[in-house]
């Protein structure tokens, strides 16, 4: 991409909330579940979408705002897709119970595998693209070996489903969220996890009673974010004992039930949300206020994300299958 060029090698600018709309993108005919960017700074034009219409699509999303390639390898909706390090395959997993590891350039399988349970979750172990986590309709998580089709570990938790997966940096340790709520304290909601011995480090996170649909890491310092289905994004330490910052919520936008995706701004000066109005919120990242409110979407927008290299321009989606991208 021409447009990317001269940001490469640059450090990353300020982030500002973007103003205008660049592209609107209406290819899919189903809920898109989720977002990506390629993580390839030269290839960062790429962007990745999940859809429930049972398809993965990669757009130029910087240049054109063009569908580049569908992928049909799913034949129920696509919950969670992922790009590799290199930019050149595709994880991806669905309500088909299926994993698929897809190559951007041909579209063959080069990894197939059935799970035994309806995927809403997957991530690659940061530091090996070999191998990834899933989680889903299960009371276990499974960490896969591409290699050899394989699962080598399997994380067992008294929950019925995992719905994000988050590792930290290092990637020694690994968190989940997950649907289960009790009645004196939400224990189980978000659970940390030492990945090579499968011991649950902690159960004692979050003890409000709301479920948390995504979990995103701040790009500098040692903390997390936790969107929950209390309308509001929690913000917690990513060091032992993992607790939570009782003095900063961002609250104002809606999650009613939807997976509603959090992150935070590349400099991580800012959180943007969606939201299950079509909103998307900025908030200052150390004074929690909201910045700005965009009336983004007619449905739910369930996930706003910001480009790795170009400052501020921003790439969101929604419930009615389309996807934007402003500036």
């Amino acid at each position: 991409s021409e447009l990317i060029k001269p940001y490469l090698g640059s450090k990353y600018r300020l982030t500002e909330v973007p103003q205008n709309l660049v592209f609107h993108i209406s290819k899919h005919s189903g809920p898109v579940n989720e977002i990506q960017w390629c993580p390839v700074p030269e290839q960062s034009h790429m962007l990745l979408s999940a859809s429930m219409d049972k398809t993965i699509k990669v757009w130029d999303a910087v240049d054109a705002g063009c569908c580049l390639k569908t992928y049909s390898c799913h034949y129920c909706a696509v919950r969670a897709a992922q790009w590799s390090s290199c930019g050149r395959r595709i994880l991806s997993g669905g309500f088909d119970s299926m994993l698929h590891l897809t190559d951007v350039e041909t579209g063959k399988q080069m990894f197939s595998s059935q799970n035994e349970f309806r995927i809403s979750t997957l991530k690659f172990y940061p530091t090996d693209s070999n191998i990834f986590v899933c989680g889903g309709f299960s009371p276990e998580v499974k960490a896969w070996d591409i290699r050899n089709c394989k699962v080598i570990r399997v994380y067992k938790a008294a929950v019925q489903q995992t719905l994000d997966i988050l590792f930290l940096p290092e990637g020694k340790e690994f968190l989940t969220s997950t649907d289960a709520v009790s009645r004196d304290s939400a224990d189980r909601t978000i659970i940390a996890w030492d990945f090579q011995s499968t011991a649950k480090i902690s159960n004692q996170i979050f003890h409000e009673r709301y479920t948390c649909p995504s979990l995103t890491v701040h790009p500098r310092e040692s903390v997390f974010a936790a969107q929950t289905n209390g309308n509001y994004v929690a913000l917690f330490s990513s060091q032992r004992p993992y607790r939570i910052n009782k003095k900063k919520r961002y609250e104002g936008h809606k999650v009613e039930g939807f997976a509603v995706g959090c992150e935070f701004s590349p400099d991580g000066t800012l959180v943007v949300t969606g939201s299950s109005d079509g909103k998307v919120f900025f908030y200052n990242y150390h004074t929690a206020r909201v910045i700005r409110t965009l009336s983004a979407h007619r449905e739910a927008c369930v996930s706003a994300t910001f480009h790795p290299v170009l400052p501020s321009l921003l790439a969101t989606c929604d419930w009615a299958g389309e996807i934007k991208h402003r500036q």
